[in-house]
């Protein structure tokens, strides 16, 4: 287990891509869902969150296609799709749009999370067009 973005407010969301699983914080006060973790709740300010599995289902906002590398680690994967997605629960995140209909996307496609390694060993969240 590498995690190496990992740091206080966000251990927890690392922990669970390892497991497989999309976690988000949700706020006990108001209810809002965030992304990125924090420790307080962006909506209202409490510092009362706990962390929820999503269901691993979105929607893409916008995309782009890399065609270029911009680090030798990412050479062997151009051309690849960076996406923002909007995840059921409200957050949105940017991640790596994968699969072999990747390069097919368009704005509004749906979308399920799955979890791939970096080249650091860290297990990342992607989506893969449903």
């Amino acid at each position: 287990m590498t995690m190496t973005f990992a740091n206080g407010d966000s251990l927890e969301y690392w922990k669970g891509a390892e497991e497989g699983k999309l976690l988000f914080q949700k706020c006990k006060s108001c209810g809002a869902v965030q992304f990125p973790p924090r420790h307080h709740c962006a909506t209202c300010w409490e510092a009362d969150l706990d962390w929820s599995e999503s269901a691993g289902t979105g929607t893409v906002e916008t995309f782009t296609i890399v065609r270029r590398a911009p680090l030798p680690a990412f050479r062997d994967k151009v051309p690849y799709v960076v996406a923002s997605i909007i995840v059921a629960e409200g957050p949105r995140m940017i991640a790596a749009l994968v699969g072999d209909d990747a390069l097919d996307v368009r704005i509004g496609d749906a979308v399920t999370v799955d979890f791939e390694t970096d080249h650091e060993g860290n297990t990342l969240p992607v989506f893969r067009r449903a």
